[in-house]
């Protein structure tokens, strides 16, 4: 079973970010097992507390080491990521020396209501990770634009076109995590 790290950038309880999500989690091979990871707990880090982090950082960050991949889906705010994905971000690379995203391949991609998707906040997000040291899947990329019709009442994605492309980056992911999983 490969566990895969889900990061969903919007606390928002039913964001288009988590939908697509778990859309996404209906396309993956049956041996990839996703684990959805609470940012939502996580204390504004501050680099006083890197001696002695927070119980919920310790956890979020036992959940990145026990995985073996990592997925990021994410909004985007103000043409970045969402300021609490940069937090979960920042617990999870500290102190330093103490990088839990290293290594791990990700994925990301974002779904947004505006016509560019979340094209600027995944560009940041990628720049980040390649300082992580976190191998980010290239290509394709997914910039979705999508209204609550985007997804089906079980949740899967309603457009045939729609699931055939996202089907096609879940291909690609999975083969960049076997590639790439420690």
């Amino acid at each position: 079973m490969t566990q895969i790290a889900v990061i969903v950038g919007s606390l928002r309880r039913d964001s288009y970010n988590r939908r697509l999500a778990q859309a996404l989690e209906k396309l993956a091979p049956h041996d990839f097992q996703f684990q959805y990871l609470d940012i939502s707990q996580l204390p504004l880090y501050n680099q006083d507390d890197d001696k002695q982090q927070a119980e919920v950082v310790l956890q979020f960050k036992q959940a990145i080491s026990d995985s073996q991949a990592l997925l990021f889906v994410t909004p985007e705010y103000n043409r970045s990521v969402p300021g609490v994905l940069k937090n979960a971000l920042d617990h999870a690379s500290r102190p330093y020396g103490k990088n839990v995203w290293a290594g791990k391949p990700a994925g990301v991609l974002g779904a947004s209501i505006g016509a560019i998707g979340t094209a600027l906040a995944q560009q940041h997000l990628r720049n980040i990770l390649a300082y992580l040291d976190a191998p980010t899947l290239g290509q394709p990329e997914v910039f979705l634009k999508v209204d609550d019709k985007f997804f089906a009442e079980d949740g899967s994605v309603a457009n045939e076109g729609s699931r055939k492309f996202l089907q096609g980056w879940m291909d690609a992911y999975a083969a960049w995590v076997k590639k790439h999983a420690a």
